[in-house]
């Protein structure tokens, strides 16, 4: 990208947020009388909305021996209620032409609907119901157990990558629950039962301990009334305290994984770095690591594309990325994926040599202003999207953040310098706080890397 058009694209930017600023109301965050919080994003454009409740409890929250128990027990959460019983709420849902789904992560589960505007009342006082009513029979949550361990054959047993991707996890937390899958090993999930379910949802389901968003065509005060009358009326059943997780100790060796798999097509050699998250991070360090991630790896003009793609010809493709949204730690990650012919030896050494140069000599001006434009232009155009703006904010809010950090954070990633950059670099990307993982093609399941 040329000078011209990183000024052309930054002008752009520029007035887009300054005409968006201009015409929409600022982000109203509200806590009710019970605990439970409310964000609400106007967005008049459309006559819909994006409802979505989260829940400030995942997989690292499980108890020892339980892993999966969050991700199962959102699937048990569309089982019925007294009030609502069977799935009278998906079939609301459909009838005014909905969308609805639920996800589960390591710091929160979510529940959302897309909705016209008008329905937004009654969505909430269905989610309101469900988040003490849940009704539960062991005839729905056997079969219900069976469903997840069909998704954790799709997603983990049957997937070379997923697989892989699962140990250098294991292997990159020494002693935090990050190091457990969000699905689940699938001895412990082939375990639970009824009454696991039920106790974890009456320790973390109540309303002290959730965060509801509305995105779309309402306004603060609307939705303030509408959850007042609906998850008002909930009372807390259970005292929420601090998240306190088992920290890491200091990382003293790099570890690596081999993965051998018959069924892998192509080859790929990927790095985990231990990082600060958002939350934990120091002022100014997570939007250096967001700039690092795309200046090593964000595009066809990242550093280890266009060295290990377009000059070298090693790789058909190669990049990085920063997980910062997270309560505990974030995670900086590379990858490359050699052409027919080139070695994981060779992509490795290439992956590395990008990484001590930057470490050694910084990004140059050029890196530096292409990266801020790319991020901030992407922050607003993500702004056009009410689902992504609704999962902003409840993300942010679940894992410590606040309205004002994901607010302020387009001024953050201005404010980062090249020096920031490169103290980022020579800081996290430390190799005894890191995991190498081999994905090879084997039809013997040999456990090794060329």
């Amino acid at each position: 990208m040329s000078r011209m058009l990183v000024l052309i694209v930054a002008l752009v930017v520029t007035a887009a947020g300054g005409a968006r600023a201009a015409a929409e109301p600022e982000v109203a965050h509200f806590t009710l009388g019970n605990g439970l919080e409310l964000v609400v994003v106007p967005d008049h454009r459309a006559p819909v909305v994006t409802h979505m409740i989260w829940y400030k409890v995942g997989a690292a929250d499980e108890t020892p021996g339980k892993s999966g128990l969050a991700h199962f027990l959102e699937h048990l959460m569309f089982k019925g209620t007294r009030q609502n019983p069977g799935d009278r709420f998906s079939q609301a849902v459909a009838a005014i032409g909905g969308q609805e789904n639920a996800f589960t992560a390591s710091d929160y589960t979510g529940f959302f609907q897309r909705v016209p505007r008008e329905h937004l009342k009654e969505m909430m006082a269905f989610e309101a119901d469900r988040m003490t009513g849940l009704v539960l029979s062991d005839e729905v949550v056997r079969p219900e157990l069976n469903v997840v361990l069909e998704e954790q054959n799709m997603r983990v047993a049957n997937n070379p990558n997923g697989r892989l991707g699962e140990q250098m996890d294991a292997a990159l937390y020494l002693n935090h629950p990050y190091g457990r899958p969000v699905i689940g090993w699938r001895h412990e999930i082939e375990t639970l039962s009824r009454d696991d379910a039920l106790a974890f949802y009456r320790r973390f389901y109540t309303p002290n301990n959730a965060i509801v968003v509305v995105a779309g065509d309402v306004t603060p005060e609307e939705a303030k009334a509408d959850a007042e009358d609906t998850y008002g009326k909930v009372a807390p059943r259970a005292a929420i305290g601090p998240r306190r997780r088992p920290m890491e100790p200091v990382e003293e060796a790099p570890r690596t994984v081999t993965l051998a798999d018959a069924r892998v097509e192509q080859p790929s050699v990927s790095r985990y770095y231990l990082a600060p998250s958002r939350t934990t991070a120091k002022p100014g360090e997570s939007a250096a690591l967001d700039v690092l991630a795309h200046v090593l790896g964000g595009g066809d003009n990242s550093r280890l594309y266009r060295t290990l793609v377009v000059d070298q010809g090693i790789a058909i493709n190669a990049g990085a990325f920063y997980s910062g949204t997270a309560l505990d730690y974030g995670k900086l990650g590379v990858y490359g994926l050699p052409k027919p012919g080139r070695t994981l030896h060779e992509v490795e050494a290439a992956i590395d040599a990008v990484l001590d140069d930057v470490s050694e000599h910084g990004i140059t001006a050029d890196e530096l202003d292409r990266a801020k434009v790319r991020l901030i232009a992407d922050a607003v155009y993500a702004q056009d999207n009410q689902a992504t703006l609704a999962r902003r904010y409840g993300a942010a809010l679940a894992t410590g953040e606040t309205v004002e950090m994901v607010r302020d954070w387009p001024q953050s990633i201005r404010a980062v310098t090249a020096d920031a950059v490169r103290a980022a670099a020579r800081t996290w990307l430390n190799p005894r706080a890191s995991v190498t993982g081999y994905l090879v093609h084997s039809l013997k399941g040999e456990e090794k890397h060329s």
